[in-house]
Parts: C-alpha cells; sequence; structure tokens
C-alpha cells in the first residue's frame, strides 16, 4: 500500500514538473542562423510576401524580417521575435525585437533581417560592421509579444480594391503573440457573415463583399490552441476606397 501511494506521488510529481517544463519552453530561445537583405535599404522590403507594403519597410523603426518555416502559409506575418545573435564578441545580450513581414530563406537560415536589425545585434557600431561583414551568424531566437503604444488595430484597404466588386485588406498594429487564423466580415444591418479567404500573407479578401457598413470579426489564436473572437468597436464604412486605413477602436493585449 505504501508503495502504491509512492509511485502516485511520484507520478504526480513528474505529470507537475513536465507541465512547469511544457510552459516554460514556450519562452526558451531556438538556436538558428540569420542573414540579412544585402541589395536593400537599412529597412526592410516594400515588396515583402506579407503584403504589408511600406508599412513592412518601416513598421517597428525598420527592424523587420522575412522567415522561413516561421512564414507559416502568411499565418507568421505580424509575429514578433527576439534575435540575438550568439558571438560575445560583438553580439548584445538583449539582441533585437523583429516584426516578421516576408518570406525568405538563405544559408540554412531562419531569419533574413533587414540591415538595420541585423545591426542591431551588435554591442556597437564597429561590432555592427563586422556582423554586416560576416553576412551570416549563429543566432537564438523566441516568440515575443508585439507593442504598439497609442495604436489600435488598423485595417488599411489594398490599392487592388473595387468596391463593390472587390475588397482586400491587411491588418496592421496587431499587438500581444496570438495569430490571426480567421477573418470574417457582417453586414451591420442584418447580421449576414461570410468568411474571408487568406489570399497571400496577411492579405484577405472577399469577392463580392457584404454590402453596407461592415462590421469585422477576427480570430486571435495562441500556440496552445485557445481561440477568441474579437470584434472592433468601428465599423468599415459603406463607401471604403482602396488605399484608405481604417481604425478598429480595439487592441489585443495577449
Amino acid at each position: 500500500m505504501a508503495l502504491s501511494l509512492l509511485c502516485s506521488v511520484l507520478l504526480v510529481t513528474f505529470l507537475f514538473m513536465q507541465t512547469l517544463a511544457d510552459t516554460s519552453c514556450n519562452d526558451c530561445f531556438v538556436q538558428s542562423r540569420a542573414s540579412f537583405y544585402s541589395n536593400s535599404e537599412e529597412n526592410g522590403t516594400d515588396a515583402g510576401a506579407c503584403g504589408f507594403g511600406s508599412f513592412g519597410a518601416t513598421i517597428n523603426g525598420g527592424d523587420v524580417s522575412a522567415a522561413s518555416s516561421l512564414y507559416r502559409d502568411g499565418v507568421g506575418c505580424g509575429a514578433c521575435y527576439q534575435v540575438r545573435c550568439t558571438n560575445g564578441v560583438y553580439c548584445s545580450g538583449n539582441g533585437v525585437t523583429i516584426v516578421l513581414t516576408d518570406q525568405g530563406s538563405g544559408d540554412n537560415t531562419d531569419f533574413i533581417l533587414s540591415q538595420r536589425a541585423f545591426g542591431g545585434m551588435a554591442q556597437s557600431k564597429d561590432a555592427s560592421a563586422s556582423l554586416l561583414a560576416f553576412g551570416v551568424v549563429d543566432i537564438e531566437y523566441r516568440r515575443v509579444s508585439c507593442s504598439y503604444p497609442n495604436k489600435n488595430i488598423t485595417i488599411k484597404i489594398d490599392e487592388s480594391s473595387s468596391n463593390p466588386h472587390y475588397l482586400a485588406f491587411v491588418i496592421w498594429f496587431q499587438q500581444g503573440r496570438r495569430d490571426i487564423t480567421a477573418v470574417q466580415l457582417c453586414e451591420t444591418q442584418n447580421f449576414v457573415c461570410k468568411l474571408l479567404d487568406r489570399s497571400h500573407g496577411a492579405v484577405w479578401t472577399a469577392t463580392p463583399p457584404p454590402s453596407g457598413p461592415l462590421s469585422l470579426r477576427m480570430l486571435f489564436s495562441t500556440e496552445d490552441g485557445d481561440d477568441t473572437w474579437v470584434v472592433p468597436v468601428n465599423n468599415i464604412p459603406e463607401d471604403w476606397k482602396a488605399g484608405e486605413t481604417y481604425d478598429s477602436g480595439v487592441q489585443v493585449d495577449q
């Protein structure tokens, strides 16, 4: 009886410790490599696969990156990562926080950073020049929360849109560390909703879109499968126009 009780206690302790280990590893650093955009400006590219346009080149002060597997068919667009190189001679302890805006891979790399972000991993300006001379460096990274103080989630209507026949848009200023995995557009008058297609990257489309003022619903998902629908305070107006941005009136913090 005592042996059976002891075994039960040991089993519960093991499962508890395993749960703690699984939880802490959400914040663990992953070993990898990174390069940088060698043929672009200091910031990112405005032709990134996420479809952010010029916003994707300058968001986060230009500390942006392309990614390979982390792109996840566009689901990873807008995610933030802490990336730090591991050479103690040149690299700082904090590294740099980047926003994923593009897809790409190099020499066994997970990230292709903007030149600004790549140099930002260094301890000093001289060390930054040395890192850029290396071209590819060993790094470690982890997912972190994005932060856009005093910004609400914003809807940018893509220039390819044509009211009322075709609507395409991207979502800017997504805080926290959740992924947007589904989007619905609803007619505000009769509450008929339409599940949108992810055209590419972070671009959501409807052909044709619902009519009238449009209510947006976004599904935010965690790595653990916890899903939460977020409904903006503000609607997309009936007379929406290509190229315009619309403040949703809401923000997420986790």
